[in-house]
């Protein structure tokens, strides 16, 4: 490690140091005012009364500010519960929109003083220490020492990384009222970009964009000299940085609604709920676009698309999700487990997801066509079901934090719905495939140690067959680090495209090509 690295590496924790310790600092005062202005008009009255015991009084941390106000406003809605008032009970969770509105803290008042120590520090750490990496090797990638390591073989520092990555999605998911200085923090860039102040999740973007362009850096070292990689690496941050990130945000400052014009059903699940399709509907000529705009992809753009480009076209080079993954991620690629027993859960829990979401969808729209006459309240319970389950814990908690644990691809391997749309379309019509010249492969595993998708690419290397999985997300990465050139991506003619020899385990006779 050079002295610029070790300089990064000290600056990147200082930064990391800040930003946990920030939501400690600062104190909560709350006032009638504050109340009043910062709930719907249908329950301020209501709200200044449960609350009024706090008036005036000073909390030191957050823990007691939030503990008060759960005391009492838990009491009064438990009450109606228990008298079955449903209609009065106030389901909507004002936590931390007092709980910000309440802050009295140094970060208030200086939030660009504390993103640059916090946020800031972390970014300058990341690309000074990525600028000068791998600037000794000559290029190619080799197996150097990643079994070794005790942040990218599941050793302590990547128990650590993977903790407080969970950590901090549960509180940024269930308890964002604790994350109210790191999100007023970022209170200037939110007003700049969208004219409001910024909630959990403008701070999530920020991070998430910021994430994949420091490691998308990274990335650019790593894999210099191969074009590929690099166009790859450069699409997948102009795509989260600008269509993720910066123009839903600017839609919002023009009075529009928030859209992500590269998400696509079902992984943006909500697209079809009743307010989603009321919002379109309400926005004029902009909202009507978008609502047909996303129709377009999931009926045409995703097969035709996939048909001559396989499902590398959004996995790869469009998808945030795959973007964090990518960057972020690529450190713990060799984690994803290559065994035939993970790749029947993925196939199984995966297109599960794909049901339950489509299942979804369709009671969603048939009740929004009838008047919510059909099924009830059932619509309401699906989607809570699925947002917490699917949408926060998997995607989120799991899918991220678990990248030190599991690899890079838990969730697009096991649980993104829109994968495993892709994967159908791509295994059983598509003109992709990764092709093999198993006379040059000299078995040195490179291929299957850094396939993120858990693909034993090295069993069809050596066989010369074709590689034709549903899973494949056409990273290009095994081709990138075999040393022979065994491996290349393909995009013909659908004749003989599939060659389905099968793997042989003791007497039973396993497809490797769901």
């Amino acid at each position: 490690m050079t002295g610029v690295q070790k300089i990064g590496v000290i600056f990147f924790l200082v930064g990391l140091v800040v930003f946990t310790v920030l939501p400690f600092v600062g104190t909560y005062t709350l006032t009638e005012d504050l109340v009043r202005s910062n709930t719907k008009e249908i329950h301020q009255d209501k709200m200044t009364e449960i609350l009024a015991p706090l008036y005036g009084e000073k909390f030191s941390s957050n823990f007691s500010f939030l503990s008060a106000f759960g005391e009492h406003f838990d009491t009064y809605n438990d009450g109606l519960k228990s008298q079955q008032l449903w209609d009065q009970v106030i389901w909507d969770d004002y936590s931390f929109a007092l709980a910000k509105a309440a802050l009295e803290s140094p970060v208030r008042d200086y939030p660009w003083y504390f993103l640059g120590l916090s946020i800031g520090l972390a970014v300058l750490g990341g690309l000074l220490y990525a600028f000068p990496l791998y600037s000794q090797e000559p290029e190619g990638i080799k197996n150097n020492g990643i079994f070794h390591s005790k942040l990218m073989n599941r050793g302590w520092m990547g128990i650590a990384a993977g903790t407080y990555l969970i950590l901090f999605y549960i509180l940024l998911y269930w308890f964002p009222a604790y994350l109210v200085n790191v999100v007023t923090m970022v209170d200037p860039i939110s007003t700049l970009l969208n004219g409001g102040p910024a909630s959990q999740w403008f701070l999530y973007g920020l991070i998430y964009t910021l994430a994949i362009i420091v490691f998308g850096i990274r990335m650019f070292r790593k894999y210099r000299g191969n074009k590929y990689q690099q166009l790859r690496t450069a699409s997948l941050i102009f795509f989260q940085t600008g269509f993720a990130f910066l123009i839903p945000e600017i839609l919002v400052l023009l009075n529009k609604p928030y859209f992500d014009f590269k998400n696509i059903w079902p992984l943006d699940y909500d697209f079809f709920y009743d307010y989603q399709i009321e919002t379109f509907l309400s926005s004029g000529g902009i909202g009507m676009f978008m609502l047909v705009w996303g129709i377009l992809l999931i009926l045409i753009g995703v097969p035709v698309f996939t048909y001559f480009f396989g499902k590398r076209w959004y996995c790869s080079w469009v998808c945030g999700c795959g973007g964090l993954a990518e960057t972020l991620g690529d450190p713990f690629r060799q984690l994803s487990d290559k065994s035939v027993k993970a790749w029947k859960y993925e196939r199984v829990i995966v297109h599960s997801v794909l049901v339950l979401v489509v299942l979804m969808t369709v009671v969603t729209l048939a009740n929004y066509f009838s008047g919510f006459s059909f099924l009830g309240n059932v619509t309401n319970q699906l989607h809570s079901f699925y947002g917490f389950a699917i949408g926060s814990a998997f995607a989120g908690v799991v899918g991220t934090g678990f990248y030190p644990l599991m690899g890079n691809r838990v969730w697009c391997r096991f649980g993104c719905p829109l994968a495993a749309y892709l994967g159908l379309v791509q295994r059983f019509k598509s003109r992709f495939r990764i092709t093999t010249n198993g006379g040059q492969c000299i078995s040195c595993g490179n291929c299957s140690t850094y396939c993120e998708m858990g693909i034993d690419v090295r069993w069809y290397a050596q066989r010369g067959q074709n590689i034709v999985r549903s899973s494949c997300v056409g990273c290009g990465v095994c081709s990138s680090v075999c040393p022979r050139g065994v491996l290349k991506l393909e995009n013909g003619p659908e004749k003989n495209r599939i060659n389905d020899l099968p793997i042989i385990i003791g007497n039973d006779s396993i497809k490797l090509n769901p």
